[in-house]
């Protein structure tokens, strides 16, 4: 199976409590860490495939070392597809390059890319990128992001699919903070936001 994330931000302290960016109603960020890690293995299994649209993990006071971040991603279940976020630096994925595990199934954990990677499922066509895009018209295409945290952008080809991301409202039945989404999750936020933008617009 399939999943995406965005913006997990392990161990980043800035982000607890009540904020306007992204809440997260933790006390620590060790709970804030075990919750994601929790959340994320509790649906994925070392056979399936996450797609990890960037800002794996920050530490404002203290820099995080590769090391550190490769020891978060190392507790985490499938094969990892991590593109790169804003706060993602080149020394990581060149120290997670050299430090690539196999897999079971004989696939490397990590594969990367700089920018995003297209995806297709159910008749749609799907990028995969850290920063939101603006496509215009489109035809069954969408731009699965993050980067934005607690807010979400005013076009429904757009879905926020950060753990932080408001289109997860629609994920029904709720999921726990932190867990990847399926495609088949994905579908709903896109149909909830549809109705959401239609809405807005009559009334407005």
């Amino acid at each position: 199976m399939q999943f995406v994330i965005s913006d997990t931000h392990f161990y980043h302290s800035d982000l607890l409590g009540d904020n306007d960016f992204a809440p997260r109603d933790f006390p620590t960020v060790e709970a804030m860490n075990q919750q994601m890690i929790t959340a994320w293995n509790d649906r994925v299994s070392d056979a399936d495939t996450v797609y990890e649209l960037g800002d794996i993990a920050l530490r404002p006071k203290h820099y995080l070392t590769p090391a550190d971040v490769a020891a978060i991603l190392a507790q985490l279940h499938g094969h990892i597809v991590l593109i790169k976020g804003n706060h993602d630096y080149r020394d990581l994925f060149k120290y997670l390059a050299q430090h690539n595990p196999i897999m079971p199934d004989g696939r490397p954990k990590y594969t990367f890319h700089d920018v995003g990677i297209i995806v297709k499922y159910d008749h749609n066509q799907y990028f995969l990128t850290h920063y939101p895009l603006f496509f215009g018209i489109t035809h069954q295409t969408y731009n699965l992001h993050g980067h934005i945290h607690h807010t979400m952008m005013p076009y429904d080809t757009n879905i926020n699919i950060g753990v932080d991301a408001p289109e997860r409202q629609w994920v029904k039945p709720p999921l726990p903070f932190g867990a990847p989404l399926t495609f088949a999750e994905v579908e709903q936020m896109i149909a909830g936001k549809h109705a959401f933008l239609a809405q807005q617009k009559k009334q407005g």
